[in-house]
């Protein structure tokens, strides 16, 4: 019997990023642990870099990762390949959202990078005024942020280890303008974070992308396309669904991907994930 591979994107899909404090419904970490004991592979697909992907996800056990939206892709402790933004593409961004003072951040493999004021506009925004307020300070302290802590301050950011620049969205700067800015140089695609905003944004390396990733893994593992599962909740996972035998949209998904997905299960906090794999025979 050929194997099945499965790709779960991370934010919204496998994790639900809707609380303060992140977690992963508990059938669907059931329905991944029943897949591998089926012999199926599970892959991460995320456009988190690694820095990113915290302890409570991996522990779940995964075959590997596909990260930062393609950029890179990991099977168990061995790195397929790695593409990484050129020194003078992260030198345009850096000065240019400097210039204009966005709260943006750096990820690379080995940590994220902070922009000056971006710590206090995350914590502003998951707990609210946390000075003044005792309400929100408890809700730091009872619900704290996986993400926010990970974030590293006060380093220069013109780095030459750079898979992905995310910025929170900016007054007088809708997404197009930051879209024309960096198309030469970045695939530019909304951020699917809700908290940061609207015209929010991620900038990743040119020609990289979930389904590019995919089919080199694949190739790679020997895996015909026709064993191919997709599971994800936002655009940037369009082409990742639109690539694998059976592209699956959870019910918390945006509706434009609900429309070109070949099925849409439930939300996952009703355990979309569990009964979809158990509808195609995953588990």
């Amino acid at each position: 019997m050929n194997r099945n591979i499965i790709f779960f994107d991370v934010d919204g899909t496998l994790v639900d990023v809707r609380p303060a404090r992140e977690y992963i419904p508990e059938s669907t970490i059931q329905a991944v642990h029943a897949a591998r004991e089926k012999g199926n592979l599970c892959f991460l697909c995320t456009g988190r870099s690694k820095a990113e992907i915290y302890s409570h996800i991996l522990d779940v056990g995964f075959d590997g990762i596909i990260g930062a939206g393609g950029g890179f892709v990991e099977i168990g402790n061995e790195m397929l390949y790695h593409k990484k933004i050129s020194q003078d593409a992260i030198n345009h961004v850096v000065d240019f959202f400097d210039k204009h003072h966005f709260d943006y951040y750096i990820e690379s493999n080995g940590g994220l990078y902070a922009s000056p004021h971006l710590v206090k506009r995350l914590e502003w925004i998951t707990y609210g005024d946390l000075e003044n307020d005792p309400q929100a300070r408890q809700k730091k302290e009872e619900t704290p942020s996986h993400f926010i802590p990970s974030l590293k301050e006060g380093y220069d950011l013109h780095r030459d280890d750079v898979n992905k620049v995310c910025f929170l969205e900016k007054d007088g700067f809708p997404f197009e303008k930051i879209k024309e800015e960096f198309d030469n140089e970045f695939n530019v695609i909304h951020c699917t974070v809700p908290s940061f905003g609207d015209d929010s944004g991620e900038l990743s390396v040119p020609g990289v992308n979930k389904a590019s990733a995919i089919e080199a893994l694949i190739t790679h593992l020997g895996i015909p396309k026709e064993n191919t599962y997709a599971f994800g909740d936002g655009l940037n996972d369009a082409d990742m669904l639109e690539y694998c035998q059976y592209g699956i949209a959870v019910g918390n998904a945006k509706e434009q991907l609900k429309e070109i997905a070949d099925e849409v299960t439930d939300d996952i906090a009703n355990d979309g994930i569990y009964h979809s794999m158990k509808k195609h025979h995953l588990i």
